[in-house]
């Protein structure tokens, strides 16, 4: 599927006003079902949409491995703008509660002051233990280039982007959406499904650093999170309590601001 579209548009300065094409990035309604019941519907680029499934599924809690999945596939064949996801019984008992919340609390959180979604979430995710090193010129390259891996943002300038790299510098996958989440969302699920999650060790992200993709790394268990955009006070907040390092570019685009766990980046 095409997720690029050219439509006209008027460009307009104060020297002159005229006819131009523009490409626009695709967006689309992905309903996610679990259990046959509907959980979820996001808004996003079409594509990926099982290692998105996948993904949202992992860092929302409904599943801890593959291997709790019994199923996962779309309703019908031409049709992927529905996704089913079919549990194992006692994964299916184990996360009772969560089911009946239609959500997790990354989407059931009004009303909770920081404070409070900071306790519930440490209580839900363990601290990160690993605190396998990366040199800070390293990561920092992943970071300033990710526009190169970034094809539907160059041609729309409208994608957000995750990236997920190993220990030694190695792209395992990136993903391209129009919301942060999905991207964040796809790129995990494609690495989870084939099994190489253990293998992530740094997250880059087109995006600022929210609390919601920081509960997202750390359920996948990804320790570093470097972004374009500094983190929200309470991604900071709750990254440190779980023992995470989140980082962005500075001033200059040259530099790192490092937020917290600054042990795991060394010169």
């Amino acid at each position: 599927m095409d997720n690029v579209f050219r439509r006209k548009s008027i460009h307009w300065n104060k020297k002159s006003r005229k006819s131009m094409q523009q490409s626009l990035l695709r967006e689309e309604p992905l309903s996610i079902r679990v259990e046959g019941n509907p959980y979820a519907v996001v808004m996003r680029t079409p594509g990926d949409e099982i290692a998105h499934v996948a993904g949202f599924c992992l860092t929302e809690g409904i599943i801890d491995t593959p291997d709790d999945l019994t199923s996962i596939g779309f309703c019908e064949d031409d049709v992927t703008n529905v996704v089913t996801v079919t549990l194992t019984p006692s994964r299916r008992e184990k996360i009772s509660e969560i089911l009946d919340r239609r959500g997790f609390i990354s989407q059931s959180s009004c009303g909770l002051c920081g404070k409070e979604l900071v306790k519930d979430l440490f209580q839900i995710i363990r601290p990160l233990e690993s605190n396998r090193p990366i040199e800070m010129k390293k990561a920092l390259d992943c970071l300033q280039k990710l526009a190169n891996v970034q094809p539907l943002r160059q041609q729309t300038l409208a994608a957000h982007a995750a990236a997920i790299y190993g220990s030694d510098g190695e792209l395992l996958t990136v993903a391209e959406d129009v919301g942060r989440h999905n991207a964040l969302d796809k790129a995990i699920g494609k690495i989870f499904l084939s099994r190489r999650l253990e293998q992530a060790a740094l997250l880059i992200l087109s995006s600022r650093i929210s609390y919601e993709l920081v509960q997202k790394s750390a359920r996948a268990r990804i320790p570093i999170i470097l972004a374009h955009s500094r983190p929200t006070a309470l991604a900071v907040e709750l990254g440190a309590s779980l023992n995470m390092t989140l980082a962005s570019l500075d001033d200059d685009d040259a530099g790192l601001y490092v937020f917290c766990g600054e042990q795991r980046l060394f010169n």
